[in-house]
């Protein structure tokens, strides 16, 4: 099992709309791509200057199933989320195997 982590920290005068983006239009464009099991969606608790963080963890069976939706589909859903919040936001993506 591979788990799929976006950690973003978003400028608060967009964070509001931002989340309100993430929950109606991209975390559901991302999971009708088909390869993902899961998501979860997560606010990070920690003092931060200047934004609020946030992570979204999207699951899949295996590596070759990331690696589809790395080369087929994130392009399209990364660029639609640069022009809708471009430079009000950061991101940091990690990939986690699941060993337990």
């Amino acid at each position: 099992m591979i788990i799929y982590n976006v950690t973003l920290n978003v400028d608060t005068d967009v964070a509001e709309r931002w989340l309100a983006w993430m929950q109606d239009v991209h975390i559901p464009d991302v999971m009708q791509t088909g390869m993902f099991l899961d998501y979860r969606l997560c606010r990070v608790l920690a003092e931060e200057e200047g934004g609020l963080t946030y992570a979204v963890q999207y699951t899949c069976s295996d590596m070759d199933t990331y690696e589809r939706y790395r080369d087929e589909f994130a392009p399209a859903l990364q660029a639609d989320t640069m022009k809708h919040f471009g430079g009000k936001f950061v991101a940091f993506r990690t990939l986690l195997e699941v060993v337990r």
